[in-house]
């Protein structure tokens, strides 16, 4: 495991497991909030783990513990949400329009922060909402009404995602330890805690069917959830920032590349065109905050 001692190839290791997270969706039998209590149920056993080895403790503050819990509810949201956008509009498009979460964080910069924007900030938006019209198409009333809901939860994940990266960030402002391991997987079990319970509510089955399905949750939570954060969580302070935000552009261009191969999603250039401009605003509009790993879905 000597190249593991390499922070890059962590990195886009790390990436591409956390791209593989929509093709596991995809693929169970299960509900949307079944395989998102799944992801984080596994994800948090494997990063406790992860703890336990390293004897780190949870010690953390109470005011860390609140916002954490509130985290933790953002992020339920943004697993509610996005799994529901992949079942509708598939792994690529639902993973790319979660990620428009950068503009979300950068609007909150602007706002909560006061933090002047760059011009290519700026540019990214329209080119962001450009390149999405592209693939989506332009007559939406048109669209079928599944189509839509996709992409309205799509954007709805982008929202919650961005709530959960700024709670976490408030609750790592006094943390001596460089990678919020332990903030992850606190996360992870309230999240599965939540959509457990949410789960319960709306009548789904949290039974898993089959073994097969099995298999791609155990996948799921322990790569995508667990060691792919870990990863990239290890790597992120000793690679460039243009290492960074390649990563960061990585795994929604996968996802879309995943789709294509698994599920024989059809293309036209139009549609990859757009495809590539989001791709490119969300690189542009993540830049300045590239160190922080808003990307990793």
């Amino acid at each position: 495991m000597r190249y593991l001692a390499n922070p890059t190839l962590r990195l886009f290791i790390g990436a591409t497991m956390i791209s593989f997270s929509p093709v596991w969706v995809k693929l169970v039998s299960v509900s949307a909030t079944t395989s998102g209590f799944y992801r984080v149920l596994f994800g948090s056993v494997a990063l406790a783990a992860y703890l336990l080895v390293r004897k780190q403790r949870l010690d953390l503050s109470k005011r860390a513990w609140t916002i954490l819990i509130i985290a933790s509810i953002f992020f339920a949201l943004d697993l509610w949400f996005w799994h529901r956008s992949i079942n509708y509009i598939g792994p690529g498009l639902s993973t790319l329009v979660a990620n428009f979460q950068v503009f979300i964080m950068m609007f909150a910069g602007i706002i909560m922060l006061r933090q002047v924007p760059r011009l290519t900030q700026v540019i990214a938006v329209p080119l962001a909402l450009g390149g999405l019209a592209m693939i989506v198409g332009l007559d939406w009333q048109n669209l079928p009404q599944d189509y839509r809901l996709g992409v309205i939860f799509g954007l709805l994940t982008a929202v919650a995602y961005a709530g959960y990266l700024l709670s976490l960030r408030a609750a790592r402002r006094d943390s001596e330890h460089r990678m919020p391991i332990r903030e992850v997987a606190v996360v992870s079990a309230i999240s599965a805690l939540i959509l457990g319970v949410s789960a319960i509510v709306e009548g789904e089955s949290l039974a898993i069917p089959n073994s097969l399905d099995a298999a791609w949750l155990i996948a799921y939570g322990i790569l995508s959830q667990g060691i792919g954060v870990i990863l990239i969580a290890s790597s992120l302070r000793q690679v460039s920032t243009t290492e960074a935000g390649i990563a960061l552009l990585l795994q929604p261009t996968l996802s879309f590349v995943w789709d294509v191969v698994f599920f024989a999603r059809p293309m036209t250039v139009v549609e990859l065109v757009g495809a590539a401009i989001a791709l490119a605003a969300i690189y542009l509009g993540a830049r300045p905050a590239s160190k922080q790993a808003q990307g990793a879905r």
